[in-house]
């Protein structure tokens, strides 16, 4: 008897239905064709194990499997519940009247219980755009897959609940999540406050301009002066996710199966990777595709500690997805795309030794040794980092203060407001909607500038010596200073503040 039941693969962020075809007939032997990974070839001893620890069987006969498309890899072992089903229903030990309605994905133990899949988001929306009724998957996957609205999700915890509920015995209900409720759950008290802060009100103010423009921003300090406590802080301060966002974002954490039962994410991603991490584990990749710490960081912030002590090479691979907002990773037999729309956020001392400049801390490093350490970091990707800002130590007198400082809820208004502002000015743009993804074009006819700007722009450009490259960074960050004062015209104190963000295009900042 030949039997088609549907399951799904997942390549980058969208997957693909795949139709898995049951045969039983004379003879003896278990063929299973169409370029299973190692993960399936072994997925017969999970079933014929799972299958007599629930009463049923795995016959004794020519079983052959064919999973189609034949020319498409599959990989993982989430489709023995796929094949089990399959076999079940060939055999005839069970009679099922839809099953070419339902997409079913689990894998299994061998006693029958369900594991957590990858992808689970992805498989659930593609599903619906192929007309199915409903999908069957581990409960652990549930929440996130009945996101998708007209599709019936159950979550199962083992294969006797799937073989009842196509028998019709039990009462396996569809999971039905209300997703505006799930979504606007956003933290109105973050674990990590602005409040906790004490002093830096300047750096404050950087971080407020960097999350209400989208601008990567480079903090350069000595050791405690507080970088990492305020890159952890600024998710704090991003506007809220919309529900695009959401799914965008959730859909990337779901291939990566690091949902955690989670259903939608309303909270903005914080990926903080140590500075051992490869380029592969950065941008994505290997022999089975998976995202990397920036496409995990989509729509939220990539923070880089200690920036120069990342290999160069790995460091450069970003530069492309920095730019294009997307990584595009080629394979001799397909190419996968995920989006990495993030905000980088990276932090350096501003020599070997960790202090420079400061007269109470003995100077270890020499002025070439503070050279070669920040030539490091190539000036491509620093052309890329829209502000630039020294971090200094806190003094006793702030760190005692009892006032409690200005909390993120109440900066996140601003910054809000100054992002309502730029998707009003960007709506007939497509792919772009906040000021750091302004390109040559857009800058030319949103950031126009009086004599006066123009005047203080040229003077300071040739006085500080800045390079070519920070005109551009400069009028992008002037831009959303404007935009935080709700001012339409950019003024001379716009430009004037902007000029302070670019330390590092200084010529002879270290002299």
């Amino acid at each position: 008897m030949l039997v088609k039941v549907f399951g799904s693969a997942v390549f980058g962020v969208e997957a693909t239905t795949i139709t898995v075809e049951v045969n039983i007939d004379k003879g003896v032997g278990y063929h299973l064709v169409g370029l299973p990974d190692n993960a399936i070839k072994e997925s017969s001893y999970r079933i014929a194990a799972a299958l007599k620890n629930n009463g049923y069987y795995l016959p004794g006969k020519k079983i052959t499997i064919n999973m189609a498309p034949a020319d498409l890899r599959k990989e993982g072992s989430a489709y023995d519940l796929t094949l089990a089903v399959g076999i079940l229903v060939a055999s005839s030990q069970i009679k099922v009247e839809e099953l070419d309605r339902y997409v079913i994905m689990g894998e299994l133990s061998l006693d029958g219980g369900l594991q957590p899949i990858k992808g689970a988001l992805s498989i659930a929306i593609k599903a619906k755009e192929e007309g199915f009724k409903g999908f069957i998957l581990p409960i652990q996957n549930v929440k996130e897959a009945a996101i998708v609205e007209g599709l019936d999700v159950y979550g199962v915890e083992n294969v006797l609940q799937v073989i009842d509920f196509f028998e019709g015995r039990g009462n396996l209900q569809p999971t039905i999540i209300d997703t505006q409720t799930e979504f606007s759950r956003t933290l109105e008290f973050p674990e990590f406050d602005f409040s906790d802060v004490k002093g830096q009100e300047s750096i404050k103010r950087c971080m407020e301009i960097a999350a209400s423009g989208g601008h990567n921003i480079i903090l350069i300090g000595p050791p405690g002066s507080g970088k990492t406590m305020l890159a952890k802080r600024l998710p704090s301060i991003l506007p809220p996710m919309t529900m695009k966002e959401a799914l965008e974002t959730t859909k990337i954490h779901s291939v990566a199966g690091k949902t955690k039962e989670a259903g939608l994410m309303s909270q903005r991603p914080f990926r903080s990777p140590h500075h051992t991490a490869s380029s592969v584990s950065l941008v994505g990749g290997g022999s089975y595709p998976q995202p990397g710490e920036i496409s995990l960081a989509h729509n939220g912030v990539l923070f880089l500690d200690e920036l120069p002590e990342f290999k160069r090479e790995v460091l450069e691979v970003m530069r492309q997805p920095l730019e294009d907002r997307e990584v595009t990773i080629s394979r001799a037999k397909f190419t996968i795309t995920y989006p990495s729309s993030f905000m980088l956020v990276a932090s350096m001392n501003p020599s070997p030794g960790g202090y420079f400049n400061d007269p109470d801390a003995p100077v270890s490093s020499s002025p070439a040794e503070m050279q070669r350490y920040l030539s490091k970091i190539s000036g491509p990707l620093l052309d890329r980092i829209d502000i630039h800002i020294e971090v200094n130590p806190v003094p006793f007198e702030k760190l005692t203060e009892k006032q409690k400082a200005e909390s993120s809820v109440e900066i996140r208004k601003r910054v809000t407001h100054a992002r309502e502002i730029q998707s009003q000015r960007f709506e007939n743009f497509e792919n772009l909607h906040y000021n750091a993804q302004m390109g040559s074009k857009h800058i030319r006819e949103f950031c126009v500038l009086d004599d006066a700007s123009l005047s203080l722009l040229k003077t300071a450009m040739e006085r500080l010596n800045l390079s070519a490259r920070a005109y551009d960074r400069i009028l992008k960050v002037a831009r959303t200073i404007a935009d935080l004062e709700a001012s339409e015209p950019i003024k001379p104190n716009h430009i004037a503040e902007a000029i302070q963000y670019r330390s590092l295009d200084r010529e002879g900042w270290l002299g």
